[in-house]
């Protein structure tokens, strides 16, 4: 099933992720009560499952499905030109994708962006975290021109994740002090979700820091084994929220085909066989892109 950005957001929270505070609006005056709850900097996206909002173009000629304002009437304005109507955007095609609400949220300042995923790796039957000092961008490029960015992290499926696990891949992506121990509760709530959620893969691209020092997960995919398929009601039902199968799979091939990259003694060698074939070319961008409806 497909998932907006505020399911993703109600998953975090429900498992102490950390991530900016927003909420989902069905008209403008429901966009313009979310805005007042939090006050400036106000982020109004289309929530479409296709890459490109940002740059897209709604068919009523109302340009860009990601705006950032500074009052609640204009978040309200901003919201009445895109609900009900459709973006076209590079990856939608000539058809585009009918916006039928809007995601206001909280609009943070970044510092620097990271990647995060954990994936299971279907050779070794064990979770791998994938860490990388270059996030907003395609990871499939940082491994194809910069690999020695990636970092990886097998973790034994009876032990679970182990705190010098959470200091090694802290230190390779340069946290320090207390945006260390940020990072290491942020990671230990994101692993006890990948577990408890039995997902194949979780990924965070953009994990940001932010110039008063937090870290924040503003971009997630989630996509449940297709073992559990069956408790997948059951989980929505208790506030978690999953990726549509289709888009998952693909993604999880995305992954596979950078440790082909990579090549099997390279930074993400281990991957080689995480996900299933393919790549969609639907890769993360900061303003959170890859949700949709259910």
């Amino acid at each position: 099933m497909n998932i907006h950005e505020y399911q993703a957001k109600e998953l975090f929270e429900k498992f102490g992720v950390p991530t900016p505070k927003g909420k989902v609006a069905d008209t403008a005056e429901q966009a313009k009560a979310a805005a007042a709850e939090i006050g400036s900097n106000i982020v109004v996206k289309a929530p479409v499952h296709a890459g490109g909002r940002g740059k897209g173009t709604f068919k009523n000629g109302f340009k860009g499905g990601v705006h950032l304002v500074q009052t609640p009437d204009e978040a309200a304005d901003i919201a009445g030109k895109m609900i009900g109507q459709v973006l076209v955007t590079h990856q939608t095609g000539e058809e585009g994708k009918l916006v039928s609400k809007v995601m206001v949220a909280d609009g943070v300042e970044i510092e620097k962006e990271y990647y995060l995923a954990i994936l299971m790796d279907r050779e070794s039957k064990s979770p791998v975290i994938v860490a990388s000092t270059e996030g907003g961008v395609n990871i499939e490029d940082v491994a194809e021109h910069t690999p020695e960015k990636i970092f990886h992290q097998a973790i034994h499926p009876l032990l679970g994740l182990q705190p010098y696990e959470v200091r090694k891949l802290s230190a390779k992506l340069g946290f320090a002090g207390d945006q260390a121990k940020q990072f290491g509760k942020l990671l230990a709530a994101l692993y006890r979700l990948f577990i408890e959620c039995d997902c194949s893969m979780v990924e965070i691209n953009p994990l940001v820091t932010t110039p008063d020092g937090r870290v924040l997960a503003l971009e997630a995919t989630t996509d449940l084994s297709a073992a559990s398929a069956e408790e997948g009601a059951q989980i929505l039902s208790q506030g978690a929220v999953l990726l549509h199968a289709d888009a998952a799979h693909a993604r999880r091939g995305a992954l596979a085909d950078v440790g082909e990259q990579a090549g099997p003694a390279g930074p993400l060698g281990p991957l080689k066989d995480a996900g299933a074939a393919g790549a969609d070319g639907e890769h993360a961008e900061q303003d959170v892109e890859r949700l949709a409806d259910r």
